[in-house]
């Protein structure tokens, strides 16, 4: 390695591209800050924008639809950036989904299922590590390589030590892979250093680096900061760094102005929820001092005049959500936050709305008091009510999480799930509905019979035999048939910003 390392950080397709890459940020902020050479490349924005830029309107399309979104694209991606497209839902799902179908095209010849959203391929699955390893051996089989091929070409004329890909969902393995192969057929000697969320997962449930020898010369979980610091030989390290997004341009998201993600903290405060992924990978709660925060806060909003703050914290704590009410960071925020008792004070949820909190997500999961003390969830539904309530009349949207067919749960408590929701839903902007997934790593996982959830080494969930017959399939069904079609439920089904969903929420309810 040269004494002065050079390292490039890239994200990789394909996450939501409407904001940059926060984990990406804080480590460019990291080798800023130690006079580490570096480079950043949202290969997952730029990747979509070539894709999409290669649409041309004289060829041949299987139907109409397909050549009037290819003719009317630069239309709609203006109309995704123009904050007044939020103010018409119609115009705007019409937008989100015309891009998205040249996407989609874009990847037909492929054998891939592209969305603005997500990446599957019809012959290889991001669970199985041989899939991996063979989306490294054939990467021009990837939609992205004609654009990866020419952009690593011209980065390696300027001789980069590591590159080190960013992997936070399935979505990006496979692609993330193809790029490596394409590294490693070029230069087998450049050094690539793998970090994200889901290596992090993968490594608490006990895969090593060599899963991928040859490929992958150094694998990173949980924070990487330090680690990444040590491997380029820094000593005397500044660690504790604010992200940077000077190579992040706004032009790049499908979004109505830059979006700033930030995270005053790591890991979850509560951590006491059964199934807990963060406990089960055993991730502690690292929160920054509220002073920290105020001045981070402060300088990247001066210097980067975002439309809107993105607090990605598992959960803002209380104290935190005080001091954003003590302290307005200066620009419309949003977040996840617990249910708690300051939520159900309507003086305190003014004062968050006076701080620019347009949105809080909530975790409500059940309408079920026995389910929600059996998941251990912390979660009093008088407090929920009283908290929705509030959030209301403080003009805050809230985005709620609901979660069906959890061990604890069977079809009566589904339905109280349902009656919860049609009793507050004049107080629910959004919903999101997920089916239950059961972490192979949960302590809880112990005392059910389970069976494979997919056919891959590197599955994080296990399928299970539920104990009141409550399974997937009668949950969807329930979800699908009854609890959708809710005259008092449908128009919050309906309000979900297609693909982008609670990333561009916050937006609607700016207008409103």
């Amino acid at each position: 390695m040269s004494e002065n390392p050079k390292v490039v950080l890239i994200n990789p397709p394909v996450v939501k591209p409407s904001e940059p890459p926060a984990g990406i940020a804080k480590l460019a902020g990291c080798l800023k800050a130690n006079n580490i050479s570096y480079q950043v490349i949202d290969a997952n924005a730029e990747g979509i924008h070539f894709l999409l830029g290669q649409t041309e309107v004289e060829n041949e399309w299987p139907d109409k639809w397909s050549r009037r979104v290819c003719e009317n694209l630069e239309t709609n991606i203006a109309a995704l950036r123009n904050i007044e497209t939020y103010k018409n839902k119609s115009r705007y799902s019409r937008a989100a989904q015309d891009v998205n179908r040249v996407l989609q095209l874009a990847g037909k010849p492929y054998g891939v299922n592209l969305t603005l959203s997500d990446f599957t391929n019809n012959m290889l699955t991001p669970v199985k590590s041989a899939d991996l390893l063979r989306a490294a051996q054939m990467p021009d089989n990837n939609p992205f390589y004609p654009y990866f091929s020419a952009r690593l070409l011209g980065l390696f004329q300027e001789d980069p030590d590591y590159i080190g890909f960013s992997v936070n969902y399935l979505s990006q393995a496979l692609c993330a892979f193809a790029m490596i192969g394409f590294i490693k057929n070029f230069n087998p000697r450049l050094k690539i250093v793998l970090g994200g969320s889901l290596v992090t997962s993968w490594a608490a449930f006990g895969m090593r680096k060599d899963k991928f020898a040859g490929l992958v010369d150094e694998m990173i979980a949980g924070a990487g900061e330090e680690k990444l610091l040590e491997l380029l030989g820094v000593e005397n390290k500044k660690i504790n760094c604010a992200p940077d997004y000077d190579d992040f341009s706004a032009r790049l998201y499908l979004s109505p102005g830059f979006i700033l993600p930030y995270s005053a903290s790591r890991g979850c405060y509560w951590r006491g929820c059964a199934f807990c992924p963060e406990r089960a990978e055993v991730n502690p709660y690292l929160p920054l001092s509220l002073a920290q925060v105020n001045q981070e806060l402060a300088q990247l909003l001066e210097k980067y005049q975002p439309v809107l703050v993105h607090f990605l914290d598992n959960a803002l704590s209380p104290a935190m959500l005080k001091n954003l009410a003590q302290y307005p960071p200066g620009a419309p925020w949003y977040g996840f936050a617990r249910i708690s008792n300051e939520l159900a004070d309507e003086d305190f949820c003014l004062a968050l709305k006076k701080s620019g909190c347009v949105m809080l997500k909530l975790g409500i999961e059940s309408g079920d008091q026995d389910v929600l003390d059996k998941l251990n969830k912390g979660i009093n539904l008088t407090d929920a009510s009283a908290a929705l309530l509030s959030l209301k009349k403080a003009g805050i949207a809230v985005y709620v999480y609901l979660l069906f067919g959890t061990p604890q749960e069977f079809e009566a408590s589904a339905r109280k799930t349902m009656d919860f929701t049609v009793a507050h839903s004049d107080c629910i902007a959004f919903l999101n509905l997920a089916i239950f997934n059961l972490p192979i790593a949960s302590a809880e996982a112990q005392n059910l019979q389970t069976d494979k959830f997919y056919e891959g080494d590197l599955s994080l969930y296990s399928s299970f035999h539920h104990p009141a017959g409550w399974d997937r399939q009668a949950a969807r069904n329930f979800l699908e048939k009854t609890f959708k079609k809710h005259p008092a439920v449908a128009p919050i089904i309906r309000r979900m910003p297609e693909f982008f969903t609670s990333n561009h929420a916050p937006f609607f309810s700016m207008q409103s």
